[in-house]
């Protein structure tokens, strides 16, 4: 039996100020990562979704950045806003929230 029935990674990789592809920790991923971990441990699920901290998921423009296995979906450009949606939505029914997905080819 898996451990974990789904794995988030989201990346709070930090780069310099300026750089051109920007970063995922100076557009708010710690504050995500905190309540998304907070969320998912109110809901008694923490247990059966994981969430990890992750260096450079190499999608900075599309940032802040998460990847959501086994499925390998891809969301960017998310707050913590649309946390509960993610969680309720694609976590809870398998139905990924398709407004804020990637969907440059790299990551279909």
């Amino acid at each position: 039996m898996a451990r974990f029935q789904k794995h988030i990674f989201i990346c709070d990789n930090q780069r310099e100020v300026g750089h051109p592809r920007g970063c995922c920790h100076d557009k708010g991923s710690l504050e995500i990562i905190e309540e998304f971990k907070k969320r998912l441990k109110e809901l008694g699920l923490n247990s059966k979704i994981r969430i990890n901290k992750a260096g450079c998921l190499d999608a900075c423009e599309f940032g802040p950045v998460m990847v959501v296995y086994p499925e390998q979906i891809w969301y960017g450009n998310f707050t913590k806003n649309d946390i509960e949606e993610i969680i309720q939505s694609h976590l809870l029914n398998d139905k990924p929230v398709e407004r804020i997905l990637i969907k440059d080819k790299r990551f279909l």
